[in-house]
């Protein structure tokens, strides 16, 4: 069996969403995010695939989203990933709060977890997000050119947290099946961290015996991805889980990056997926998300995907 070289922590996560320009509007002009990335469902090319993350759309900043304009609005429950939280500045806090206050967005209070300031709002449909205020975010880099002031602007993911009806068997996968490492505990709350706990390599833990299953659908996470570094350590990890009696799935082909999918013990949807080739494969840093990017498979069908996809709302474009 080849050994597993750890996993670097969350490489995106995947939500699903409703109206594709407001998506847009949201993540870009009231989050500060940059859309990385235009594409679709490879398995439904009539979606959208939409990537939101840094400048550079560098994994561990990456939050991703099927919209589907008539989707229903999904429950949280146990067998998701119920929570997706963003680091941002220490002292940041205030300032972020007050800016979605003016947007008109529901805010907690901030509170304490672990010894860190911690804030939770839902996006607009419903999706349960947290800005966390990190030590390490003040010297990551900041898009200096994007929407908000850097100085407060978000660094990229810091955790998820995943909602299970029994912690042992998960507890037991995540930490002697895939080299996590438990670093705290709050109440019902277990706290681990991947590889050696670089951003955005934290997941919590929270069970619940009485929690109904959740509904995936608008406004809820699909599944979360984590870091491999490249093919050889993704084909370890996936020998690594199917000898565990897991059911992995073959590698699939992302263009931006390859993935294997699998299901934890309480039902979360997992994916590994590799950090190469990157988002700048078909497009230079300057021109990330400025148009629609198809797999070579799906090009004989541009014109037809064009005319059937939402509008994003897109300044002086169809889309």
């Amino acid at each position: 069996m080849m050994s597993a070289t750890p996993l670097g922590g969350i490489h995106h996560v995947t939500a699903l969403a409703t109206d594709p320009a407001a998506n847009l509007d949201f993540y870009t002009r009231v989050l500060g995010l940059r859309l990385v990335k235009r594409t679709v469902n490879f398995d439904d090319p009539g979606t959208h695939h939409l990537y939101f993350g840094d400048e550079e759309g560098r994994p561990g900043t990456i939050l991703t989203f099927f919209p589907w304009p008539l989707a229903r609005r999904g429950s949280r429950g146990a067998g998701q990933a119920t929570t997706t939280a963003f680091a941002v500045p220490g002292g940041s806090l205030a300032w972020w709060r007050q800016r979605l206050a003016q947007e008109g967005l529901p805010v907690g209070d901030a509170r304490e977890r672990f010894g860190e300031l911690v804030a939770g709002f839902l996006d607009p449909d419903g999706l349960k997000l947290e800005l966390v205020e990190r030590a390490w975010a003040g010297d990551a880099p900041a898009w200096n050119d994007g929407p908000l002031p850097p100085q407060q602007a978000i660094r990229g993911l810091d955790a998820v947290e995943l909602l299970v009806r029994d912690a042992g068997p998960s507890l037991e996968l995540l930490r002697e099946g895939m080299g996590f490492a438990e670093i705290g505990r709050e109440g019902s709350r277990v706290r681990l961290a991947a590889g050696d706990g670089p951003p955005g390599a934290r997941v919590d833990l929270v069970a619940d015996a009485d929690a109904s299953f959740g509904r995936i659908s608008a406004g809820t996470v699909h599944h979360v991805a984590w870091r491999a570094a490249d093919d050889r350590a993704q084909l370890a990890w996936r020998e690594r889980l199917a000898g565990r009696g897991l059911d992995v799935t073959p590698v699939l082909d992302r263009c931006y990056f390859r993935s294997i999918y699998f299901r934890e013990p309480g039902g979360v949807l997992f994916e590994i997926a590799t950090d190469p080739p990157g988002f700048t494969l078909d497009e230079t840093v300057e021109e990330l998300g400025g148009a629609l990017r198809l797999p070579a498979w799906l090009e004989v069908d541009r014109a037809h995907i064009e005319m059937v996809l939402p509008s994003l709302g897109l300044p002086g474009s169809a889309e």
